[in-house]
């Protein structure tokens, strides 16, 4: 079982990271601000302007600590890691699936799946918290449309079918998310998707937490040796991590969307702290930032039973799991993928 380390996040503009001995050291101006070990990290995310010494660079690929490097807002830039680890017969075996659309439409059948549920739970707890609010009947509808998608989704449908189900289940999911935002409704108005640039504050903050999902996705299933780059729901496009948005489309309402509407409707996060450029895209300052990652890290360490395995673990070590359950279906060890979803 792989322990659930920490991330160590760094915000502080003109901040420098560097190596002593087997630490990471955080500079700033000149001086020590953190000392870490690497032994306790699983990966760095740094955002904006913050410098790394190759020494450090050196010491997180001899160890698999992963340097992901992000703009101040959580968008994904570049990343630094070592050798990938894995047998070369699971990539392989992986790219033969990716190249046929049968084969593909299986592993997205169960991912859409997943996916189509966690989003009605989403809805479902809503109604239960506030049942008496006057939005009540548009998201119990929506509720039912998604109830009658899941029982369209049967082996044997087409990539294609799959990818058209799972982008109309988006739009009715999200078009009554805005009704789940119970305070500050007018700093966080939400009124259909956007995403590059966010163009309202609710969209800033939930592309800022699915950039993190994107981050431990992709440590997580070049942990089990696969490449990130090479989906089955998400096809072939220079620079995407296709196989990283697939094993996010699990957590997107689990971990992201939950944490986001908690992090308003709780005022841990105000609008104050969100600018809007010269361009219209909305940016977080410094302390929202950090609040949310903050935020983030302490529900990765909640405790949950995995719905498969039956094991109680941190939902962090989850996206960890589908990694490894996912390369067990590719190595044929298991019939089919089990997804994660959400009880």
């Amino acid at each position: 079982m792989k322990t659930h380390l920490n991330t160590l996040f760094v915000t502080t503009q003109g901040a420098y990271l560097a190596r002593e001995g087997e630490a990471v050291l955080v500079r700033v101006e000149g001086e020590t601000k953190m000392r870490v070990p690497i032994h306790t990290l699983s990966g760095i995310v740094s955002f904006g302007q913050v410098g790394c010494s190759p020494p450090l660079m050196h010491l997180c690929g001899e160890k698999g600590v992963a340097i992901s490097f992000l703009s101040e807002q959580g968008r994904f830039l570049g990343r630094v890691e070592g050798a990938i680890s894995g047998n070369v017969l699971l990539r392989r075996g992986q790219f033969r699936w990716a190249d046929s659309l049968e084969k593909s439409a299986a592993v997205a059948l169960p991912i859409v799946t997943a996916k189509v549920a966690n989003c009605r739970t989403v809805l479902q707890r809503a109604l239960r918290d506030r049942r008496d609010y006057a939005a009540a009947a548009d998201v119990e509808r929506a509720v039912a449309a998604l109830r009658q998608t899941l029982g369209d989704l049967m082996p044997g449908v087409a990539l294609d079918v799959l990818r058209g189900t799972e982008g109309d289940a988006a739009r009715t999911y999200f078009g009554v998310f805005g009704h789940l935002i119970a305070a500050q409704k007018e700093d966080f108005a939400f009124s259909g998707r956007n995403r590059r640039p966010p163009l309202d504050n609710m969209h800033a903050l939930l592309s800022f937490l699915y950039a993190l999902l994107g981050h431990d996705a992709r440590s997580a299933l070049q942990g089990v040796g696969l490449d990130p780059a090479v989906g089955y729901l998400h096809r072939d496009r220079p620079g995407r991590p296709g196989l990283a948005l697939d094993l996010m489309e699990e957590f997107r309402p689990f971990i992201a969307d939950r944490l986001a509407l908690s992090l308003v409707n709780l005022r841990q996060v105000q609008g104050r702290g969100f600018q809007k450029s010269e361009s219209g895209a909305v940016k977080m300052d410094d302390d929202t930032r950090k609040a949310v990652l903050m935020a983030y890290q302490k529900r990765k360490q909640e405790k949950i039973v995995h719905p498969f395995l039956g094991e109680r673990m941190t939902v962090g070590m989850v996206v960890h799991i589908q990694a490894r359950l996912l390369a067990k279906f590719l190595r044929g060890e298991l019939d089919g993928y089990p997804p994660f979803i959400w009880k």
